[in-house]
């Protein structure tokens, strides 16, 4: 229990929450550093501006509503989650308190503690602290001198599991160890805790979920929790938690990371967003790209639904800030029972306000910026969540999963494909008059502003990278320009739709077809940044606007 107890120790510290990582470009064919980064050697640059790219938010929400019990088993819940968050420090790097002890500056240590080690997640996980290395792509989920040929050498039928370890054996071979051998202190303590919530829970099938969760914490079979959380409907508290998102593993994209968000239903909202998974099957049917790459149905279950957080820990709070979740990943469940997108809508809002307008008032062109609004922030990022339902899961060439004939290159694909098919959904329903909040071009604007916002989370973020690839695929087909004495962009609402429609068909080909020298083609020729875009982005460090937010929050910022 130490990680568990370093981990509350630098609670004050931390401003949980995030989920924007992910892969470099043919990073992954370099094998990791043989040896740990010195993390005694702690001595960062002079006043770095780095330090200050995240704008702190106090992380809120209305519990009136939650009755004395639901109230302590959302105190519960956190006391859960932040087992998940020392969890992810052993991932990731190791032990916390090594690393945080030994750094003098308050900002860098506060640094360091957000980005979970001395390397800056948004700018391409380079290190800040002087005398440590490169970052090991693949994290500790592999032994740092494995190669990626001994690797795909290994005549192992699990190697690929997405709950063990590969560690090396006393003769030194390689071996796995699963999470719950792995781990099993912290996660018998994290089962305990779900299991006093579920005692709390005053929605039948929330406490199946929890109680289903705790034994896959112990089991590592976590498809039944994952298929009871797709049934629960009427629970006004919910809780993602445990070893969920790849993206921390930049080796292989194979290995998942623990995290915890803790989350309260948001009713009114919605209500407003339930009626819209109707059309996802007729979406996925006019897809632009041959019937074959569409073929999947997307499951009837999908939901979408609004929430405020009230806690992130672990994978899902180091670097940028996630502000709306599609889950469950496993791609049976998704088939069977489709997935629920969950809209974070006070960290949306946060984002909003402290990134996404003042970054509009720097490049987009003023007579656009009036078409920058909430609503078209909060229904383009949810459509994006959607549209990970959309497309195919398994190739057309194998029916192999997806995301392990691309491996590394799978994530930034993923939410490439993600961004521009949420353009498309919301496209296609305005169209259809089954969205009349604004005007279109507001939606269009808005996603140009966030292309900037993301391509900020650089090159180890899939986000970042995905939003590379749109940004150059863009400005080739003319989407939008840029105005060479205001250095303001102007969007060309006809190519962007072209653009959007062709930029589909390219990824999902290549998804469909399991085509990894495709991807990682795309990746090495589009997600890069060019020399004017780095230097808007830039202005906009020069000008301070934030990257990323970080939130104080905790039980006592909740009253609780």
């Amino acid at each position: 229990m130490k990680i568990y107890l370093i981990t509350l120790a630098f609670a004050a510290l931390v401003a949980l929450a995030g989920c924007d990582q992910s892969p470099a470009p043919g990073a992954a064919e370099t094998p990791a550093p043989t040896s740990k980064p010195n993390a005694t050697a702690t001595s960062p640059a002079p006043a770095n501006p780095r330090f200050d790219i995240y704008a702190s938010v106090d992380l809120r929400a209305d519990l009136s509503h939650l009755s004395p019990t639901q109230k302590r088993m959302v105190a519960t819940l956190i006391d859960a989650a932040t087992v998940m968050d020392g969890l992810f420090w052993r991932q990731s790097y190791g032990n916390p308190e090594e690393l945080l002890t030994g750094i003098p500056d308050p900002a860098a240590r506060r640094f360091a503690a957000l980005n979970y080690g001395p390397w800056d997640r948004l700018d391409g996980n380079k290190p800040f602290i002087s005398g440590v290395g490169p970052k090991p792509l693949g994290a500790n989920f592999y032994p740092v001198d494995m190669s990626k040929a001994e690797f795909e050498a290994w005549a192992e039928p699990e190697k690929r599991g997405l709950y063990s370890l590969v560690q090396r054996d006393s003769a030194g071979q390689l071996t796995l160890v699963p999470y719950s051998a792995a781990y099993r202190p912290e996660l018998t303590r994290a089962a305990a805790l779900l299991r006093e919530a579920a005692d709390l829970a005053q929605d039948p099938d929330f406490a199946r979920y929890l109680r289903l969760r705790a034994e896959a914490f112990l089991n590592d079979d976590y498809r039944a929790s994952d298929m009871a959380w797709m049934e629960m409907k009427n629970n006004q508290v919910d809780v993602v938690i445990g070893p969920i998102e790849n993206y921390e593993d930049r080796l292989f994209n194979y290995r998942t990371a623990f995290e915890g968000y803790v989350l309260i239903k948001d009713i009114a909202w919605s209500r407003r967003l339930a009626r819209l998974t109707q059309f996802l099957p007729e979406l996925q049917r006019g897809l632009p790209v041959p019937d074959p790459y569409k073929s999947e149905t997307p499951g009837t279950d999908s939901e979408l639904n609004a929430y405020d957080v009230v806690f992130y820990a672990g994978d899902c709070n180091a670097g940028a800030k996630t502000i709306a979740i599609n889950l469950p990943n496993d791609e049976e469940v998704q088939l069977e029972k489709g997935t629920r997108r969950l809209q974070l809508k006070n960290a949306m809002r946060a984002k909003f306000d402290k990134i996404l307008v003042p970054l509009s008032t720097a490049l987009i062109a003023a007579d656009q910026r009036p078409h920058i609004t909430f609503d078209a922030f909060f229904a383009n990022t949810m459509f994006h969540e959607v549209a990970h339902g959309l497309g195919i899961k398994k190739t057309i060439t194998g029916g192999e999963s997806v995301r392990k004939a691309l491996k590394e290159t799978s994530a930034a694909l993923e939410e490439g494909k993600a961004d521009v098919l949420g353009l498309y959904m919301v496209t296609e329903l305005f169209n259809k008059g089954e969205l009349d909040d604004g005007a279109l071009m507001d939606n269009y604007v808005t996603f140009m502003a966030s292309i900037f916002r993301s391509i900020r989370f650089g090159a180890a973020s899939a986000h970042g990278q995905a939003n590379m690839i749109r940004f150059n695929f863009f400005a080739q087909a003319g989407a939008f320009s840029r105005d060479p004495v205001s250095g303001h962009y102007r969007i060309n609402f006809d190519k962007m739709q072209a653009a959007m429609a062709d930029l589909s068909r390219i990824i999902l080909t290549i998804q469909g077809d399991g085509d990894y020298a495709k991807a990682k083609q795309l990746l090495q020729e589009q997600g890069v940044i060019g020399p004017q875009l780095q230097a808007d982005l830039d202005l906009l460090a020069a000008r301070g606007i934030p990257v990323d937010v970080s939130f104080n929050q905790g039980k006592a910022l909740l009253g609780l």
